[in-house]
């Protein structure tokens, strides 16, 4: 994080929660959020590198899981309270769970949404599943590579929802969110390579972590998901009703009521 500037949003006062989005998105992504964790916590949100409407500071060579991790990890050190509860979405889950496994002092505990992780997945049949889920990327990867980056956006959301059309039908503010974070698009589809995170790594976790998925997420999710469960020993695994991938955003106000019970423990 030396030389980097991390962007963040808090409100409300008490032990701090941080928040760390998804995949193309920002620190809006949790404005469903914000106000009912303020009331009880001091609620972060921080707007990972390279994401958000911030200029960057470079070409964007450094985004990575390494990168993002290592900048999470020196963000919660600048809070000077010691380990922290972490909220995570999607990618944002990744980079949590990334932050547990290598820097397990930092983390207090872990609330996580559908982490993307094909490294954890054991079981052949759930391998063949996702590898063959992930073929339905290649048209926005395509795009990406072209330059455009708007197409690749509204490709991406279409495929993590399972359903054409979810971009175009979004609120003008997650639409928003997520064209400000098209240029990451090129450098999420073909993310450099990272040393994978595995379910004998999770397995070593020893704080408290419970796992969201949505209902009607679809397979892809969902299969990471319950691997995610079975590897971390005595998390919880959570199904939110109604939701897809991005429950935050889609069942509010099941999400909070899991989280909420889950801070309180």
């Amino acid at each position: 994080m030396i030389g980097t500037h991390i962007q963040y949003v808090e409100e409300g006062r008490g032990a701090p929660i941080v928040f760390v989005h998804g995949g193309v998105s920002d620190h809006r992504a949790w404005e469903a959020q914000r106000e009912i964790v303020a009331r009880h916590y001091r609620f972060i949100a921080v707007d990972q590198r390279y994401f958000g409407a911030a200029p960057w500071s470079d070409d964007g060579s450094q985004f990575s899981q390494a990168t993002h991790i290592a900048d999470l990890a020196g963000f919660v050190r600048s809070l000077n309270v010691g380990p922290v509860d972490i909220v995570g979405h999607s990618y944002g889950a990744v980079i949590a769970l990334g932050l547990a496994v290598q820097r397990p002092e930092l983390v207090r505990s872990l609330f996580i949404n559908e982490p993307p992780l094909p490294s954890i997945l054991t079981d052949p049949a759930d391998q063949r599943l996702a590898s063959e889920e992930r073929k339905g990327l290649a048209t926005a990867s395509a795009a990406a590579s072209t330059g455009n980056t708007s197409e690749a956006t509204r490709l991406f959301v279409d495929w993590i929802n399972g359903q054409p059309g979810t971009f175009d039908a979004l609120p003008p503010a997650f639409k928003a969110m997520h064209l400000d974070n098209a240029r990451t698009m090129p450098r999420q589809l073909n993310p450099p390579p990272s040393a994978p995170i595995t379910c004998a790594a999770l397995m070593e976790l020893k704080v408290p972590v419970t796992i969201t998925k949505g209902k009607l997420t679809r397979l892809y999710f969902q299969v990471i998901a319950e691997a995610a469960h079975r590897c971390v020993t005595g998390s919880q695994l959570i199904t939110i009703a109604g939701a897809q991938h991005r429950a935050p955003i889609q069942a509010p106000a099941l999400f909070n009521k899991a989280l909420l019970s889950f801070l309180a423990r």
